[in-house]
């Protein structure tokens, strides 16, 4: 998206050099292609016509001062939109006062969700923490085989439980990670291609079972608007 973004923007700040002013006319042909490659990111059409109109109130009949050129006031007002509606505040992850802090992570198959939890504990692990991953993906093939190199590859350790029951291996780690000492339990859950009932359902018994401290939801960064629709689900669920 934003490598599409950068070349349309380049393109719109053609229209805008040698002017002095910036009017409702010169700003309305840059923001054409801008919105057409916000789209073309598959952004939501509302939230197209929101940032582009929120650019153009900001920047109709601003004066071009000193060695700022008009275009250069664009991009300005540009990045500070997308800030705004990306989000400029920076959400740290909740721990439990009464440790072990569990994370629960879902989303569907494909997302990157097993390595994602590799990472995160990795993470976790260079800010003074003690993680403990467990496989609770016992639907796919290979996934708690994934997680166990990734783990070791990291030296954090990667519970595994036994049985094909994944609410008993998530309530079992619990167990597992007060005995060893580990601090933080970071819970790979199983996902589908689609939303479906099994999948949700085993997610939410094993999201009662636990309590998790921190539900994430992990989603490929080509899922589109797909995104909340999906996220929806996972939170009524």
């Amino acid at each position: 998206m934003f490598e599409n973004l950068q070349e349309k923007l380049e393109s719109a700040l053609k229209r805008l050099r040698g002017q002095t002013k910036i009017t409702e006319e010169n700003v309305e042909e840059a923001l054409v292609e801008i919105r057409r490659a916000l789209l073309e990111a598959d952004v939501n059409l509302q939230v197209t016509k929101k940032f582009v109109e929120n650019v153009k109130q900001k920047a109709v009949g601003k004066e071009v001062k000193g060695r700022l050129l008009p275009e250069q006031l664009i991009v300005k007002l540009v990045h500070d939109e997308l800030v705004e509606i990306i989000g400029n505040k920076v959400s740290e992850l909740t721990f439990s006062s009464h440790p072990p802090t569990v994370i629960l992570v879902a989303g569907l198959q494909g997302s990157g969700k097993t390595t994602f939890t590799a990472k995160l504990a990795k993470s976790l692990r260079k800010k003074g923490r003690q993680p403990l991953l467990v496989a609770c993906d016992v639907h796919r093939p290979a996934a708690i085989d994934q997680l166990q190199t990734l783990g070791k590859s990291i030296a954090i350790p990667v519970y595994t439980g036994e049985g094909k029951d994944a609410v008993q291996i998530a309530k079992d780690a619990l167990a597992y990670s007060k005995k060893f000492a580990r601090d933080i339990v970071i819970i790979d859950t199983a996902g589908r291609l689609t939303i479906d009932e099994m999948m949700m359902k085993e997610v939410a018994d094993i999201s009662d079972a636990v309590n998790p401290t921190e539900t994430l939801f992990v989603c490929d960064a080509m899922i589109g608007q797909d995104a909340v629709t999906t996220a929806r689900h996972f939170t009524k669920n």
